[in-house]
């Protein structure tokens, strides 16, 4: 069965001018999302997962290449079809506490989708916000309070139920459980898997807790300083990591057994990630890599499938 692309990224890339220079913050990216999984863009931060989400919508305007969404080239369309292809695809910004506006009402975050796109009004309007509050699990008669009289798992809650009032097929969730506690994070993540398989969407999960994405994830996408490194189902990236990117960031991972934490050996890394403005000639993880030779300090290595759907970018492979 062949799977059917949902987004097609072919060779995007990035800049900002910081001063005279240029900060490259995506090189070359090619990556395919499927319509119904999630794929799990993972790394440390500051190296261009959240920019990858916010080009992908055209919040940012690539500085090349190009996004297809369902067949559309992105970039070939008017802001105007633009507003209207943004029925489509969504996002869950990472601050819950920043991503909504103080000064407006649940019921006004949450309906601002409807009314922009022109989707309900009135008693209709009133009864779509209520459904798709306690679609996330909170209470409809809230709908008059304002966003500092909730928690910030409840806040990111109205945030994911402003992505859905459009019924979107795709929705990037930016790292929208890093600024939630723990215990909070699950429940989040539990609602976004559940809401997943009751109305079919895409997701495109950001984050840096391994294990979360693990859980959550279909595929898995490392990337470090604005390159992808690895890419694989779930599974198999967490059982044969192929990368030594990848394999020191799992070696990281906490286990909870004390007898197996005591006898696995953690791969350290040495060094700091390189500036963005300044980064190695060759594969950007060369400065840091305990295996690195010299071809690896002065060529960028080919993003290849090395294994059926395992896809890396190193010269040791």
């Amino acid at each position: 069965m062949t799977k059917d692309v949902l987004v097609n990224i072919n060779e995007l890339a990035k800049s900002f001018r910081v001063g005279k220079r240029q900060l490259h913050a995506i090189h070359s990216l090619n990556l395919q999302i499927y319509r119904g999984e999630t794929l799990g863009l993972v790394g440390e931060s500051g190296c261009g997962k959240s920019t990858v989400g916010r080009t992908l919508l055209r919040l940012y305007e690539p500085t090349s290449g190009n996004v297809e969404f369902d067949g559309i080239d992105l970039q070939s369309l008017t802001m105007r079809q633009m507003k209207r292809m943004r029925r489509r695809m969504q996002i869950v910004f990472q601050d819950p506490y920043a991503s909504l506006n103080p000064r407006m009402t649940v019921q006004d975050i949450v309906g601002e989708p409807l009314d922009i796109h022109r989707l309900a009004r009135g008693k209709e309007r009133r009864k779509r916000i209520e459904e798709l509050l306690r679609c996330v699990g909170l209470n409809p008669n809230h709908m008059s309070r304002f966003p500092h009289e909730f928690s910030g798992g409840q806040r990111q809650r109205i945030g994911i139920a402003r992505a859905l009032a459009v019924e979107p097929e795709f929705i990037i969730c930016d790292e929208p459980i890093s600024a939630l506690d723990v215990s909070i994070q699950a429940q989040v993540v539990n609602l976004l898997k559940k809401l997943q398989s009751e109305m079919n969407l895409t997701f495109l999960f950001i984050a840096h807790d391994l294990s979360m994405i693990k859980y959550i994830s279909d595929r898995v996408a490392v990337m470090y300083l604005g390159q992808l490194m690895e890419l694989t189902a779930s599974e198999q990236l967490y059982r044969d990591p192929l990368h030594p990117y990848t394999q020191a960031l799992l070696s990281a991972i906490p286990i909870p057994d004390p007898e197996i934490e005591k006898k696995r050996s953690r791969i350290v890394l040495q060094g700091e990630v390189p500036n963005p403005l300044n980064p190695p000639a060759g594969c950007p993880f060369s400065s840091r890599c305990p295996l690195a030779t010299n071809r690896c300090k002065t060529e960028i290595p080919e993003w290849r499938e090395v294994k059926k759907d395992h896809f890396v970018a190193c010269h040791l492979i």
